[in-house]
């Protein structure tokens, strides 16, 4: 059995923050990173839009918005430092409807009580700004960027594995958690079968997957992981340099998610999406039917019915614009006309690992989960990316 002084369990941009983290406190550690996939950022991570989001929609005061704060920053810097590809672009966030006006002024709001110095912006300002945007107001958030997180991911763990002995091992998905005394017994599936390691302190970035871990703990877990998945088209290449900015519309107050987005990526593409649609496996990421599907574990309890039922106008929009290109076209081509289905391209889809608690309620902000030897990140949600570096340096607080 290998000994470590840390178990990091998650690949994703949130274990390797944490790894690189702890390399710094303790540079004399030994410490283990364990990953189910064959490259780290392969599942989240690495699916997402690559915005660095700069805090436009989060109560103040919350770890979201305080997270994302400094994130915001410290991203930037470790892009700027370490030459990883960004570019500070900006967000737009346009009201395409009078109706949208009144959240449109509460979003302004927000984004002026976490200190980002939005700017307000008339029709005819938009138009100037971006020729083939069409929106009654908008506000522009100029802190707002993009980048490639699966370069960021593997730039933290190699500024880990200089500073300390960092053993990364992947094709090794942990199936159970044994505390004992002084110690956490982390068994592994791996390529050449079931492997036991030692850790004195282990940490589960697990996250579409944290849930099963901390059950399988013995610990209790009021909630659930749900998977969220996100659909995104490439528009074709006319539409490359459609927008200067990340486009995005003003989100209805009473759903849970922001709504398709027109995003500028790096690699000099533009995307749309995503939509959230629940998946029927925690890794299906196509279709409804895989080898991944779990429908009864979804679908099987009480918690994911009352959820459905309270956002029942969201469930129906979001899953016509999966079944119809020519919706989610129309969804975008309220803020940018002329785009239609015969525009799209395919695009990976991304899983959203969302917590929801057992009345059906979603989890918005981050949750931990903790034992004498163990912590658990029971829920890191958007934006986790962009948060990723000042969330594990909470997590790295919580353990010393």
């Amino acid at each position: 059995m290998s000994a470590y002084d840390f178990v990091i369990i998650g690949a994703g941009i949130i274990g390797a923050a944490v790894a690189n983290e702890l390399s710094q406190k303790r540079p004399g550690a030994k410490i283990l990173l364990l990953d189910k996939a064959s490259q780290a950022a392969s599942q989240q991570t690495g699916r997402n839009s690559g915005v660095i989001h700069a805090g436009v929609y989060y109560p103040p005061g919350s770890y979201k918005a305080t997270f994302c704060r400094q994130g915001l920053e410290e991203t930037l810097s470790l892009c700027k430092q370490y030459q990883l590809p960004y570019e500070q672009c900006g967000k737009l966030l346009v009201a395409t409807e009078d109706t949208e006006l009144p959240a449109m002024e509460a979003l302004f709001a927000r984004c002026e009580q976490n200190a980002l110095s939005p700017q307000m912006l008339t029709a005819n300002r938009i138009r100037q700004m971006e020729p083939n945007i069409r929106a009654q107001g908008g506000f522009l958030v100029r802190q707002t960027g993009i980048t490639d997180y699966k370069a960021v991911t593997n730039c933290l763990l190699q500024l880990a594995q200089a500073r300390a002995s960092v053993d990364i091992r992947f094709n090794h998905k942990v199936v159970q958690l044994v505390e004992q005394s002084d110690s956490v017994n982390v068994v592994a599936s791996s390529l050449t079968g079931e492997k036991v390691y030692q850790g004195g302190f282990v940490i589960n970035c697990a996250g579409i997957f944290s849930d099963n871990l901390i059950r399988s703990q013995g610990l209790a877990c009021d909630f659930r992981m749900l998977p969220f998945r996100g659909e995104y088209y490439r528009l074709t290449e006319k539409y490359n340099q459609v927008a200067s900015h990340l486009i995005y519309p003003i989100p209805d107050p009473a759903m849970p998610f922001l709504g398709v987005h027109l995003t500028k990526m790096i690699g000099g593409y533009t995307t749309v999406g995503p939509n959230a649609i629940l998946a029927t496996g925690k890794e299906v990421y196509e279709g409804i039917f895989s080898s991944q599907s779990q429908w009864l574990d979804i679908f099987g309890k009480a918690d994911i019915w009352k959820l459905l039922w309270r956002f029942k106008k969201s469930v129906v929009s979001e899953l016509r614009s999966s079944l119809s290109k020519t919706y989610y076209a129309k969804l975008v081509s309220r803020y940018c006309p002329g785009i239609t289905a015969a525009d799209f391209l395919p695009y990976r889809a991304g899983i959203r690992a969302q917590a929801v608690d057992q009345n059906g309620n979603l989890i918005h902000d981050f949750k931990f989960t903790s034992s004498p030897l163990s912590l658990h990140v029971g829920n890191a949600p958007s934006p986790a990316a962009t948060s990723a570096i000042p969330i594990a340096r909470e997590i790295v607080s919580r353990i010393f």
